[in-house]
């Protein structure tokens, strides 16, 4: 099967405005071709100049052909913007296509596939890729038409007059053409895409470390604490000065060539002038002096041209790169859970393919228990929870809620059943009863007060003039870690859930937001099954069982009294957090 090209493809997220952009094609072509008839009445100008040499008061069709030069100028013009119309038109609507084609199969994709795969990269693709489609439509293609269309009109134009002359016009295009041609091509796609990979891990980067400007003012630290992102800028810039270097003699011979047609014409002027200059040699002369530079600058255009193509197609290859990942399977007969128990059978999980993080899990969790992952970090504890909610799909295994394998739970069903409170809550740029309401869309004001009360959030409300209608993020005001976690455990109460799943869900709250927040995950548990995961063990040491995970393995399970008394990993993690919390710092006198 023919492979379909990338116009063929950006025509067909275009639908029916692609004949916008067909007629655009024709119109900046008639606009190329009317451009070039203002030439025609210079060399008109120029001939009845010479023509009554010296008495220039003989010269009546001067005002004449004046008019007329500026009447197909801005004629051309005319055309020419209504060309950029149309373009723009159609352009709009293939990246408004392609956005909401994109967002749309994000949403259809695991849900933690923005994590690995990278907000700011995600972003720019969403953003500047399908952009770039529409800077190429709009612009660019159009003027590659018009490009095309005006060497076809200069031949004839080049030709007509004086065909030696044209000719000799036409050696320093085709040099130009043959230079251009060793800098575009397969080198150069490759070179665009490594270009358009350092500057989307650079943006990836960038993202993170703004993420992470409050630790480094806390510690004191300098943008070398962020070493990928200051390695992925030092590596852009190796990239751009080695490119520049490498086209640095090409471009310097292919601008010498464009520019040199001057020096082929004064070289042909001295030839056939060796027995003496006519009037109509001069007349043809002067007249390919004003009319060649055009060919410079067309075959720039076609340079640069040539180039955004390359940007395009990797624009698109960045977008099919979302497309092409695999959606969450959706059940053909879809059931429903029976309770909220969840069962792990032998779970394995990769992220990449080749290296486990999650190595043959099994455990169960009856309905209604209280259970924690503890263990060092990476031990897969995270990666479990997302495993257990279809953040992702393991690559062997099964997950079992309520007896049926989360595979056949339609998406919609599993959402309203388990719910997730994160390590950094994820409050959006609304009011809080906005974001308490992403629980329950439909929710009333009384259900969302009811939700805020239990959560402890009432001292947080009543600080606020507004109360629930208070904006929060940019125009609004701000609200601490412990803050934004209960508005967040308000939300999950909400939404009411069978099962719970709390990650670090205390670990940017102070002493006092602590306690109120323990006090909002005791009404979020009353009768729910949750699982816990955490570093601070005094958060799950009343739980129904402790599962240490290491290495992406259970290495014990049990409650804290069991597990303590065994002297393993927990006893030892135990042990050192009783320390730390002793700890103090004594004050010589």
């Amino acid at each position: 099967m023919k492979e379909q090209s990338n116009l063929s493809r950006l025509m067909g997220y275009a639908g029916n405005h692609r004949f916008l952009t067909y007629g655009s094609w024709i119109l900046s072509a008639l606009s190329a071709l009317i451009a070039l008839v203002p030439f025609w009445y210079i060399w008109c100008i120029i001939h009845d100049v010479l023509d009554v040499y010296p008495h220039f008061e003989k010269a009546q069709n001067l005002p004449h052909y004046g008019v007329m030069a500026v009447v197909f100028a801005v004629l051309s013009m005319v055309i020419y913007t209504a060309a950029l119309m149309c373009s723009h038109i159609s352009a709009f609507r293939v990246a408004s296509n392609l956005r909401s084609l994109t967002i749309h199969h994000i949403a259809k994709l695991p849900l933690g596939f923005a994590e690995s795969f990278g907000s700011g990269r995600l972003r720019k693709i969403v953003n500047e890729s399908s952009a770039a489609t529409e800077t190429f439509l709009a612009h660019q293609l159009p003027d590659k038409v018009g490009a095309i269309t005006t060497p076809c009109g200069l031949l004839i134009l080049l030709l007509v007059f004086d065909w030696h002359l044209g000719l000799l016009s036409l050696v320093s295009v085709i040099l130009g053409f043959f230079i251009m041609m060793s800098m575009t091509g397969k080198k150069m796609e490759q070179k665009m895409k490594e270009y358009q990979n350092a500057l989307d891990a650079m943006s990836n980067e960038a993202v993170e470390y703004v993420r992470g400007i409050p630790v480094v003012k806390t510690f004191g630290q300098t943008v070398f604490s962020f070493k990928k992102f200051k390695a992925t800028i030092d590596n852009y810039e190796k990239w751009v000065i080695a490119y520049t270097k490498d086209l640095r003699l090409p471009m310097m011979f292919y601008t010498t060539a464009i520019n040199g047609v001057f020096a082929f014409l004064i070289a042909a002027s001295l030839f056939f002038t060796r027995d003496g200059v006519t009037t109509e040699f001069l007349l043809n002369l002067l007249f390919y002096i004003i009319i060649t530079p055009v060919i410079s600058v067309t075959l720039t255009k076609i340079m640069f041209m040539s180039e955004n193509e390359m940007i395009v197609a990797d624009a698109l290859g960045r977008i099919d790169s979302i497309l092409h990942l695999n959606p969450l399977s959706e059940p053909d007969h879809p059931l429903s859970p029976h309770g909220s128990s969840v069962e792990l059978s032998h779970v394995r999980f990769s992220y990449d393919g080749e290296h486990d993080v999650i190595k043959d899990i099994s455990l169960h969790i009856q309905a209604g228990q209280t259970i924690a992952f503890v263990g060092p970090s990476g031990g897969g504890k995270s990666t479990l929870a997302n495993i257990i909610s279809r953040f992702f799909d393991p690559q062997s295994g099964c997950v079992k809620i309520g007896g049926v394998d989360v595979k056949d739970i339609k998406k919609e069903e599993l959402m309203n059943t388990v719910s997730f409170v994160f390590q950094n809550s994820h409050l959006i740029k609304a009011s809080i009863l906005d974001n308490v309401r992403l629980g329950k869309p439909d929710a009333t004001e009384e259900e969302v007060m009811d939700a805020l009360k239990s959560a402890q959030c009432m001292d947080i409300i009543e600080k606020f003039p507004q109360g629930i209608h208070t904006m929060i993020g940019t125009g609004g005001v701000y609200l601490s870690g412990g803050e934004q976690q209960r508005i967040a455990i308000a939300r999950a109460m909400l939404k009411n859930t069978p099962i719970i799943i709390l990650d670090e869900a205390t670990a940017y709250a102070d002493p006092d937001n602590e306690t109120q927040v323990q006090k909002a995950f005791n009404e979020l548990a009353k009768n729910k099954t949750v699982i816990m995961i955490a570093h601070r063990l005094s958060t799950v040491a009343n739980t129904d069982c402790i599962y240490v995970l290491a290495d992406g393995r259970i290495v014990e399970s049990g409650k804290r009294e069991e597990l303590c008394k065994k002297g393993g990993l927990f006893a030892k993690m135990w042990n050192d957090y009783q320390n730390s919390v002793q700890w103090k710092v004594k004050r010589e006198v």
